[in-house]
């Protein structure tokens, strides 16, 4: 019999010598405890080595795939072909089966070819000669590493480290432009108050001011390539009445030295929002027309990868970015959040306030499944989130129509608004209105009335005078 054995470092090819051990299968194992006692069990025959870790790599998908590589079938047909009447032990069927439609070799496969390969790996390196240990297991890993970016179809496209960074520098850069704007807007302002209220973009009034300078440059100077003619007339009016500070060219000068860095990093942040657009299309393309780029980045960085978002469920997805919040509310009994980072999800921003919570919910789902498209699945195309941004359009569209339709009656008819129709009505004049007096009831009138005829019908006693004799 003759063993087929599988290494990093190559094929090996081994002779049984004493095949009746073999048969008992449950103290085979003693009989590989030392080299020695390998050695009278099986022989090394043949031994091919690979000449790199491509080769190697290529070897070892193949056999994973259950084929058989070019320098297998090349071993195959030149050492075994010469003992064909001899079995071939082999550790996978599917690979046996193939080598025995293709080179019409006896092959087996059983408990007991899997204890002897079990036995001969613990002796390996007593059996194989000419083989370091140290030379073995840098080729162990260097197979090991190779095989699993293979198995996971590593590209460095699917890299979403990238976009981790990117998002958080381009939310980075979106802070610093407000401070220097701001700081530009109130510095140059004391010399010229009013053009921060003419010109409301930040990048056109950095460029007007590092353009112009001082003020009073203004009316001899065409800006026609920043502004339009009637908002360039309208500074220039303003600049001759300003009510602002005079200031000295060096002032003027640290302003637009500012000016061109606030220019600069607009400039910049402009390229990286186009890097991360391109970026979120090629590793997430599903994920990116559902809910958008920058929210898609934003919750690839909030989970840390892909691959971890993908683990999260659509009630995790939905509420990711208000942990906060969502831990409040349970620790104060409140009602829970219902939603994170998906809020600012354009599809989210054009449902009105009642319809928030269900169309988020509806979203969170569906780009749930589309995550995990992205994460896990080959498919390169963003039909499937297409089709999903379609559903939840149309269920937005049905949440709507039903907000204004009839209470009433069947519910399918649409809400109609009545035709106006004018009623005028008389109304006569009330002269009780004048009146300051207090009403007094009816019944309390009649009431009052009873009271004063009995008190005049009582007869009044006539009071004794009391007489105090005097001593």
């Amino acid at each position: 019999m003759l063993v087929l054995f599988e290494t990093a470092a190559g094929y090996a090819i081994f002779k049984v010598l004493d095949e009746k051990k073999l048969l008992e299968v449950d103290s085979l194992w003693k009989e590989f405890e030392t080299p020695e006692k390998a050695n009278k069990i099986v022989k090394l025959k043949h031994f091919e080595k690979f000449q790199d870790t491509t080769e190697a790599l290529a070897a070892s998908t193949a056999l994973v795939e259950g084929k058989i590589g070019k320098n297998l079938k090349k071993i195959l047909k030149t050492i075994v072909a010469k003992d064909a009447h001899e079995q071939l032990a082999v550790a996978d069927a599917k690979l046996g089966g193939v080598i025995k439609d293709k080179l019409n070799l006896s092959c087996i496969h059983s408990p007991m070819v899997t204890e002897l390969m079990r036995g001969i790996r613990s002796q390996m390196e007593g059996l194989i000669t000419g083989l370091p240990s140290r030379e073995m297991a840098a080729m162990c890993l260097g197979l090991a590493h190779s095989l699993s970016r293979y198995k996971l179809k590593f590209s460095p496209d699917k890299v979403d480290t990238m976009i981790v960074q990117a998002i958080s520098l381009l939310d980075d850069l979106d802070k610093e432009l407000n401070n220097y704007i701001m700081r530009c807007r109130e510095w140059y302002g004391w010399h010229f108050p009013e053009l921060g209220k003419i010109i409301t973009d930040n990048l056109t009034y950095c460029k007007c001011v590092k353009q112009i300078g001082d003020r009073r440059n203004f009316s001899s100077s065409d800006m026609s390539d920043v502004l339009p003619e009637e908002i360039e007339e309208e500074v220039k009016a303003a600049a001759e009445i300003s009510m602002g500070t005079e200031v000295s060219e060096e002032d003027i000068s640290n302003i637009q030295h500012l000016c061109d860095q606030v220019i600069e990093i607009s400039d910049y942040r402009a390229q990286l929002y186009d890097y991360l657009k391109n970026r979120m299309m090629a590793i997430a393309p599903n994920l990116t027309v559902m809910v958008g780029e920058l929210v898609g980045a934003r919750l690839i960085a909030h989970a840390g990868s892909l691959l971890n978002l993908a683990k999260h469920p659509a009630s995790t997805v939905q509420i990711l970015g208000a942990e906060k919040a969502l831990f409040r509310a349970l620790k104060t009994k409140r009602d829970t959040p219902k939603f994170g980072l998906i809020y600012h999800a354009s599809i989210v921003g054009q449902t009105t306030a009642k319809n928030k919570g269900k169309i988020s919910r509806m979203l969170a789902a569906k780009t749930a499944l589309t995550i995990r498209y992205d994460a896990l699945g080959e498919s390169t195309s963003a039909e499937m989130g297409a089709e999903n941004r379609l559903k939840v359009e149309t269920r937005l569209r049905h949440l709507e129509e039903k907000g204004i339709r009839r209470i009433s009656g069947t519910g399918k008819a649409m809400a109609r608004a009545d035709k106006y129709q004018h009623k005028s009505e008389v109304k006569t004049y009330d002269p009780s209105g004048e009146s300051t007096l207090p009403l007094v009831p009816k019944k309390r009138k009649i009431e009052v009335g009873e009271e004063e005829e009995t008190e005049t019908e009582t007869p009044v006693k006539a009071k004794k005078a009391k007489v105090v004799e005097i001593k």
